[in-house]
């Protein structure tokens, strides 16, 4: 009975790490998750579009694809093509630490309670990396007649019907 639950608990595990991760929205300067756009010219745009630390890169920058796609549309073009685009990684490290041997703490009146000593070294600390990406291009927006013309033009509406499905909206916070 008991390896069927242990069994049980990791399939659980496992599905919850295969969920794909939610496609968040306008980013803020307070929000710095999901995507930005500007209008740099007529027909050109800077798309970009940053995960938090539980989005892979692959995700992040299907996201961005996704992104160019809907702005392509909204802005009443069918295709588009990437000018420049490339992918940041960035990596902060989270670590822990639990004090010095023999550290009772800092009072009202200063230091106190420093055991009987020991080396000045940390019992533990422990580092995690934790890694964002952030994918961002220069889009070009173009006409039917364009988009055929180009090799490198993406159709719009079907990067949206391809990529649309792995958008899941963030969950709704209680």
């Amino acid at each position: 009975m008991a390896k069927r639950l242990a069994a049980l608990a990791v399939c659980a595990f496992l599905a919850g790490c295969a969920s794909e991760p939610p496609y968040f929205g306008p980013a803020t300067p307070d929000h710095p998750i999901g995507y930005t756009d500007q209008q740099i010219d007529q027909n050109r745009f800077r798309v970009s579009y940053q995960g938090n630390s539980q989005t892979p890169r692959v995700t992040v920058e299907n996201f961005l694809l996704l992104r160019s796609a809907q702005v392509a549309l909204r802005a009443g073009y069918p295709y588009f093509a990437f000018d420049t685009r490339d992918t940041k990684t960035k990596t902060t490290y989270f670590s822990t630490f639990t004090g010095w041997p023999g550290w009772r703490g800092y009072g009202r009146y200063g230091w106190y309670g420093w055991g009987w000593g020991g080396p000045a070294f940390p019992e533990d600390s422990t580092s995690v990396p934790i890694t964002r990406y952030e994918a961002y291009a220069e889009i070009i927006l173009l006409t039917e007649a364009q988009g055929h013309a180009d090799p490198h033009a993406l159709d719009a509406k079907s990067v949206v019907d391809h990529l649309g499905p792995l958008a899941a909206p963030p969950p709704s916070t209680p």
